[in-house]
């Protein structure tokens, strides 16, 4: 007869204040973000998982660690990957199909993140300097224009059409 394997969590548990923030996180985030975001912690649990870098500095969900500290969270568990593996978190209390609060985190994760973001043009401008190319992650030559002006320095003025959308120098 075949033994059944253990199963323990993936990850290795550890103090969320063994994290730092991010010096150079470019996004500011925003008071309505923040706000919801922790509501939805609250409220939903977590959902899409943070990352850190080798150090324990915070690459991407910021905002996410902050609200999850001051609610009261002491640890996380990291599980340590290469970036060749996703690694996909499981809620096993959840059924998109079924219930109202697997769906309305699936809404929430997205419009926490919509409404989190305020850029740090200071910060963006020192990435970009360090070598970090702004277009590639999305940022249009327009939108860098208006950043940081037509010569990289102060910031650019862009008109948007009311019918179109479509940015034009102003």
């Amino acid at each position: 007869m075949a033994r059944k394997a253990k199963t323990r969590e993936p990850g290795k548990s550890v103090p969320i204040s063994e994290l730092s923030q991010d010096p150079r996180n470019a996004n500011k985030g925003t008071a309505r973000g923040r706000a919801m975001l922790a509501d939805s912690l609250a409220e939903y649990g977590a959902g899409r998982p943070p990352w850190v870098d080798r150090n324990g500095v915070i690459g991407g969900g910021n905002k996410t660690i902050e609200a999850a500290a001051a609610l009261g969270h002491k640890r996380v568990r990291v599980v340590r990957t290469d970036g060749r593996t996703l690694v996909v978190v499981q809620r096993t209390d959840l059924d998109l199909e079924k219930d109202e609060k697997a769906m309305e985190l699936a809404i929430a994760d997205n419009r926490t993140g919509e409404l989190g973001i305020s850029w740090d043009p200071e910060i963006l401008a020192t990435l970009r300097a360090a070598g970090a190319d702004l277009e590639k992650m999305g940022f249009s030559k327009l939108e860098q224009e208006r950043m940081f002006g037509a010569g990289g320095g102060e910031p650019g003025a862009l008109v948007v059409c009311p019918k179109c959308g479509k940015e034009f120098p102003g």
